[in-house]
């Protein structure tokens, strides 16, 4: 039986010139379609390819065979090149307190480049039975300050799982995202039943994990809420304008949008500039200094090139 009707629907997963598209705007869960599609040879997408996480249009659709054809691409909330997906609504930064040791440098990098895409961010403290209560309750007052309230997990304790698996059963599009190692397959086969991918121990030569995922796939785990199983990349630092750096940090967000502090010049970039009022005496100052460094040398770069 096919139908000529055409409907949105959402790319869970890419192989060759297949897509596997699930409908959205579904009536309840259990009823949910999927479907094994093609792209419209006709349809000229402006050299862009679809993604994981895209939103399509399909048609031609054969309920019998489950086969139909995506017949146009909606327009991208945004984008993550390495690993490959669109339309992201929630990144989960993930570190091990231990086994890989903790990097404040390297989550600092992560959370910055996750900001940088405009979604909610959050931070996932994950091997938390290694360390103790009172190591514990640092790293939360850590990140307080920060302007995170860290999830903390703990193999022998669920009900802050249990807290993690309702909030992204709340949220639209959710990836994890961190270095190998930190227990990020175990946590997404924890999250999704059956998907049992494999795990790889922490080398001792060079303290981190083997990467073990190898398809970009969304998981369905409520009605209309999707989880990314990533192939273990590590997020690739874009390149941030130098000019919105200083806001992807709270610290500096807070000072100059909620209590309207005025530095001489409006493009202040708060280092040591002619007139900079703003207080620096926050622990990530010298992680934002040399991101500020970092991307000047960048940007001098490109105009070289």
């Amino acid at each position: 039986m096919k139908t000529d009707s055409k409907y949105l629907g959402l790319v869970t997963k890419k192989f060759n010139d297949f897509f596997l598209v699930d409908l959205k705007n579904k009536l309840n869960f259990e009823d949910s379609e999927r479907f094994l599609c093609k792209v419209k040879k006709s349809i000229n997408f402006k050299d862009q390819l679809i993604h994981v996480g895209d939103e399509v249009v399909i048609g031609n659709i054969d309920l019998k065979s489950k086969r139909a054809v995506i017949t146009s691409l909606k327009k991208r909330k945004n984008f993550l090149a390495r690993p490959s997906v669109a339309n992201i609504s929630n990144i989960y930064i993930t570190f091990s307190v231990e086994e890989p040791e903790l990097n404040l440098s390297q989550v600092n990098r992560f959370l910055i480049s996750a900001e940088s895409m405009g979604v909610e961010v959050s931070l996932v403290l994950t091997k938390c039975d290694l360390i103790s209560d009172k190591r514990r309750s640092f790293l939360l007052d850590k990140f307080e300050k920060w302007g995170y309230q860290a999830i903390t997990l703990n193999l022998n304790k669920s009900d802050n799982f249990k807290n993690l698996l309702a909030e992204l059963g709340q949220k639209e599009s959710s990836i994890f995202m961190g270095p190998s190692g930190v227990g990020k397959t175990t946590l997404l086969n924890m999250i999704i039943p059956g998907l049992q991918n494999s795990t790889a121990p922490v080398s001792n030569k060079i303290k981190r994990g083997k990467n073990t995922t190898r398809n970009v796939e969304l998981f369905s785990i409520s009605n209309q809420s999707y989880i990314v199983d990533t192939p273990g990349f590590n997020m690739q630092i874009p390149e941030i304008d130098i000019k919105l750096l200083p806001n992807l940090y709270s610290e500096i967000y807070k000072q100059v949008i909620e209590e309207g502090i005025r530095c001489k010049f409006r493009n202040c970039l708060h280092l040591n500039d002619e007139g900079c009022n703003l207080n620096k005496s926050f622990e990530r100052y010298s992680f934002y200094k040399e991101m500020i460094e970092s991307s000047k040398s960048q940007y001098y770069r490109n105009q070289e090139d």
